[in-house]
């Protein structure tokens, strides 16, 4: 428990801080689950604009300081792969590029 009233209003803000990071981590998760699941029923029209969306979010989660730049390359292009793989499995040539 903090003592003096610096310490009670630093412990006020990084609980505040604390829960804004865990509201934007799980929009982010959301995002990606939304986007995993039109891709999973083979829905490419629904899932073209999930992916935008969340390779957006993925971009401010860094901007944030949520998560590392290469970390979320690294998310982005796993997306992008699985898109480009149903959309080879469907017939489709158009490639994902966001």
């Amino acid at each position: 428990m903090p003592n003096t009233k610096s310490a009670m209003k630093r412990a006020r803000q990084n609980e505040k801080r604390r829960m804004q990071r865990a509201s934007q981590k799980s929009a982010l998760k959301t995002a990606i689950k939304k986007y995993l699941k039109a891709l999973e029923a083979g829905d490419l029209q629904a899932a073209e604009p999930l992916l935008r969306e969340a390779c957006r979010k993925l971009d401010k989660a860094v901007t944030k300081g949520l998560i590392h730049k290469n970390a979320a390359a690294r998310k982005k292009s796993r997306l992008m792969q699985k898109f480009n793989k149903v959309a080879q499995q469907n017939g489709q040539v158009e490639q994902a590029s966001a």
